[in-house]
């Protein structure tokens, strides 16, 4: 892959992990987790610098993902499968520690995750779709070959 087109992905990547977990992150944390609108907000304000650095290697671990699922199976409901697991396993770890920086307690952190990986059943596969619409944005090729 060249650089220019490295960059795009890395961009692609960035812009969509940005914009859809701020959106989504606020309507879980405020209407199934509890947290107020000011600690919500604070958490989608720190999740963004943690979803710049993260963008790039999710994407490339969620193209892993999918690339191995379609070795075992090419139909859309292992994708799907696919784009749930990576979401999940990736972001799980990643959220419990935002949580934990903005104060909100075991209880409320629970709830948000819990929700949020039984959401992701959801959320990882139309994430995927939003991903794979800003990398056509960026001129990405999607799920690139492996290196």
């Amino acid at each position: 892959m060249r650089d220019s087109a490295r960059f795009r992905a890395a961009l692609a990547d960035t812009f969509a992990m940005v914009v859809f977990s701020f959106v989504t992150g606020m309507i879980i944390e405020i209407m199934v987790s509890g947290l107020s609108f000011e600690q919500s907000l604070m958490s989608r304000l720190i999740s963004i610098p943690v979803n710049v650095i993260i963008a790039w290697p999710y994407g490339f671990f969620r193209d892993r993902v999918i690339r191995m699922a379609r070795s075992l199976s090419p139909k859309r409901r292992v994708k799907s499968l696919a784009d749930f697991l990576a979401y999940v396993v990736f972001q799980s770890p990643i959220y419990i520690l935002v949580l934990l920086a903005v104060g909100a307690d075991v209880e409320q952190i629970f709830t948000a995750v819990t929700s949020n990986a039984l959401i992701s059943g959801i959320l990882g596969v139309v994430y995927g779709v939003f991903l794979e619409q800003c990398r056509r944005w960026f001129n990405v090729q999607s799920e690139p070959a492996a290196a």
